[in-house]
């Protein structure tokens, strides 16, 4: 898991608003043991309301290249858990690892518009071979 995350940009972030789910590109990173995943959103956003209003999420990282061998050679990562609050003893730490992987959202990063949220995953469902599922626990 950790080396398809650290080949994947970006990912697909679940939110829900009480109605109907709802999905969104989203640039993250991920820590070293791989407890929480990063990502970074404007306040303005139907996204950032969503997880106001639910903090629950799942989030989709894969590596597929849309080719028939996808069936064969992907993998699928869904993380299943809850988004808080960086807290400010933490944020530099954590803005070090996401803009490591992504120098070129520093100026996002630091908007007063811009939301920086992690994460805590509870549990990994890892799919390859089209059909062969692993869940793990966080």
């Amino acid at each position: 898991m950790k080396k398809l995350f650290e080949s994947q940009p970006l990912a697909v972030l679940a939110t829900q608003n009480g109605t109907a789910p709802y999905v969104s590109l989203v640039a993250f990173a991920a820590n070293e043991k791989l407890t929480y995943l990063l990502f970074s959103t404007t306040r303005t956003t139907r996204k950032y309301s969503n997880l106001l209003a639910n903090p629950a999420v799942s989030l989709l990282i894969d590596n597929r290249k849309n080719t028939i061998e996808d069936f064969r050679d992907a993998m699928a990562v869904t993380a299943l858990g809850k988004v808080e609050p960086i807290e400010n003893f933490e944020r530099s730490i954590m803005e070090k690892i996401y803009l490591m992987k992504h120098p070129y959202l520093t100026d996002f990063l630091k908007s007063p518009t811009t939301a920086f949220l992690k994460i805590r995953i509870k549990k990994y469902i890892v799919v390859t071979r089209f059909q062969h599922v692993v869940e793990v626990s966080v």
